[in-house]
């Protein structure tokens, strides 16, 4: 081990010391390594624990490989690198007394982009009002994180599966045995996501190797029904390799390919995937009958998720940004909609799937372009959100939202309570004051109110409580009557509010996955 480190906030824990920086109130530890850099020949393998080490942890560490986008910004400066397992801490500074409640959270971005450095993310806000430690973290993304490359012909011995998921529950195990030393509390975790971070927090649900692992879970805008079977996940990773130019058969070679190559399949999958099967993702978890026994959607329903208390919601128009940014995602015309049925039907004929005209009702007196982004979230976040909520509600504590939030310019635009717009409400971090979109028409001071609502509910929930906030209408648990606390400009509780769609889709779980 070295011991070359500086001045700042120092923990010395069990793989090492870490030397921090303190600003606004709040210590922060920046890089820090959980695995060993996952390349070489620990390409496409489960991830393996990094030695013990001391360092100045005063810097993020590198993002996974990934193409730019333009809807996950990594931050000015930001490293992408194939050696990317790294995590970071916050916590409130000069704080002595009780260990703090932790809250461990999974980024998004379609298991393809994203970071657990983001901007967005920078917890300092967070960890000084609702006084928890905070930890985001890096996973590995894309072709390198979630393609089964072991179901190529004679390749079952050559890679590991999941990988994008071992790697979270390393850096899970990594919280367990250190996060004592930087003030948190091991037995209350709370792990916490939105997009396909909260859709990796549901499959946690359903894995038993997460148990223990956490001892509370928030899911925002969890894909929780596109995990898909070993079939599908074989063709992705024929398709992959065939983007790839290299032989399935040669292991080597695979690993011997250029990340830059690696990155412009995952670029092509990412797009072609959903273009031939519309409502399904490239990338994502599988169901691979170990670390993912059951599709998560299935067990969560049927009640026998891991049994921790879960706050789980959606927005109110999620499939908006997808349709504004052209994204291929989500279906949202009538003939990416009637394909993707045709689709479903082919696909498992002995299911008794709703028909069109069924589904239609529940989306009566819409127009054709809001009854087809109504039918795309409904499809990938909201249903399955409703099935997780229904059937955990039975085994543990589940509070159910829908935010409803949006400035005067997101409304103008057409775009609403769109897709991760409750991120910066639950962080607190709105950027910049001027030439910022989504205030172009004012709405600032109404969004601060409204995260220090939002961020008082999440922050209770993480340190055990009821989610709620002072001065605003209570919370109630899930049950029976499908109570959905609407968060608004003033929060609402409505019983029954996805009634019609409940109806029109019936018992459709199995078709989404």
């Amino acid at each position: 081990m070295t011991s070359a480190i500086g001045a700042g906030p120092l923990v010395r824990c069990p793989v090492g010391a870490f030397r921090g920086v303190s600003a606004d109130g709040v210590d922060s530890w920046r890089g820090i390594r959980y695995a060993l850099p996952p390349t070489g020949e620990r390409r496409w393998r489960a991830p393996v624990p990094a030695p013990a080490y001391d360092a100045e942890a005063t810097a993020f560490g590198a993002a996974a490989p990934q193409a730019p986008s333009e809807t996950v910004r990594l931050g000015d400066g930001a490293r992408i690198d194939e050696d990317c397992l790294f995590l970071n801490v916050w916590r409130p500074a000069d704080r002595a007394g009780d260990a703090l409640p932790v809250m461990v959270w999974i980024h998004g971005g379609a298991y393809a982009l994203g970071s657990g450095s983001q901007p967005l993310y920078d917890a300092t806000r967070i960890v000084a009002d609702q006084d928890i430690v905070v930890v985001t973290i890096n996973y590995r993304l894309g072709g390198l994180g979630f393609v089964e490359l072991g179901t190529l012909p004679g390749q079952n011995a050559a890679f590991d599966g999941n990988l994008g998921l071992r790697d979270v529950l390393l850096a899970l195990a990594w919280v367990r045995d250190n996060v004592a030393a930087f003030g948190g509390d091991p037995a209350r975790v709370t792990v916490a996501g939105e997009s396909a971070g909260a859709g990796i927090v549901t499959t946690l649900l359903a894995s038993p190797a997460a148990t223990g692992l956490f001892s509370r879970a928030i899911a925002e805008s969890s894909p929780a029904s596109s995990v898909y079977g070993i079939d599908r996940a074989a063709e992705v990773a024929r398709r992959f390799v065939s983007h790839l130019g290299v032989s399935p058969g040669d292991a080597g070679a695979l690993r011997g390919v250029p990340v830059d190559t690696i990155v412009s399949a995952t670029s092509a999958l990412f797009g072609e995937i959903p273009a031939a099967s519309p409502g399904t993702l490239a990338f994502s978890p599988v169901v691979d009958g170990e670390l993912v026994p059951e599709a998560p959607v299935d067990v969560l329903r049927a009640g026998r998720g891991i049994p921790v208390p879960l706050l789980i919601g959606t927005n109110r128009d999620e499939a908006s940004l997808f349709h504004f940014m052209r994204s291929p995602l989500m279906p949202v015309t009538d003939a990416e909609i009637m394909r993707m049925f045709t689709n479903l039907h082919a696909e498992q004929p002995d299911l008794a799937l709703p028909s069109v005209d069924q589904v239609l009702t529940g989306y009566a007196g819409l127009n054709a372009r809001r009854r087809g982004l109504a039918i795309a979230r409904d499809i990938a976040f909201r249903l399955p959100t409703l099935w997780a909520a229904e059937g955990h509600a039975r085994v543990a504590d589940t509070w159910l939202y829908r935010f409803d939030i949006a400035t005067p310019a997101l409304r103008v635009l057409g775009i609403g309570a769109t897709h991760g717009a409750e991120l910066p409400y639950v962080w607190g971090n709105f950027g910049p004051r001027r030439g910022n979109l989504p205030f172009r028409l004012g709405g600032r001071r109404a969004a601060e109110l409204a995260s220090a609502r939002i961020q008082a509910r999440w922050g209770a929930f993480v340190r055990g409580a009821q989610p709620d906030a002072v001065g605003a209408v209570e919370w109630p648990r899930y049950a029976s009557d499908s109570r959905t606390l609407v968060i608004a400009p003033t929060d609402q509780v409505a019983d029954d509010l996805d009634a019609a769609q409940q109806r029109a889709w019936g018992d459709a779980t199995l078709a989404f996955r």
